[in-house]
């Protein structure tokens, strides 16, 4: 059961990407092109999403457990290290140069889009080498 809740949520979040445009890379690079072509409207979009979540946490949290777990995984560590620093640089320049974050690269992928042809298996590629380096970081560590 929670594999069919997770795929239904994961198929209304790619149909709200596409219907806000955000699978669209154009209209991000539009966006994030303060000085030229600026596209404001991902920023009600974004603006939207971050009201909704902060609503939908307040509430989620309420509940005893979710529905398809025992209990809720939420981040206790409060510290600003090395690795959140560079990892959204890194996401950020992904992002500016191909136009795409993981999930609008996925929906647009689903629509056939020819640019993520490239940008989806570079992204997978990005995830496996920052998990290998991590791994290899922590056993060095041990």
């Amino acid at each position: 059961m929670p594999f069919l809740v997770n795929l239904a949520l994961g198929l209304l979040f790619g149909a709200g990407l596409v219907v806000s445009g955000m699978a669209n890379p154009a209209k991000v690079l539009n966006f994030l092109d303060l000085f030229g072509t600026w596209d404001p409207s991902l920023a009600f979009v974004m603006g939207g999403a971050v009201l909704t979540a902060a609503v939908g946490y307040r509430l989620v949290l309420l509940r005893a457990k979710p529905l398809t777990d025992n209990s809720f995984h939420i981040p206790t560590r409060k510290d600003i290290d090395r690795r959140l620093i560079i990892g959204p640089v890194i996401f950020g320049i992904g992002w500016g140069l191909g136009g795409y974050c993981p999930g609008p690269g996925l929906a647009a992928l689903g629509l056939g889009a020819t640019g993520t042809l490239a940008f989806v298996p570079a992204m997978l590629l990005g995830m496996w080498a920052a998990r290998l380096l991590s791994d290899r970081n922590g056993a060095r560590a041990a």
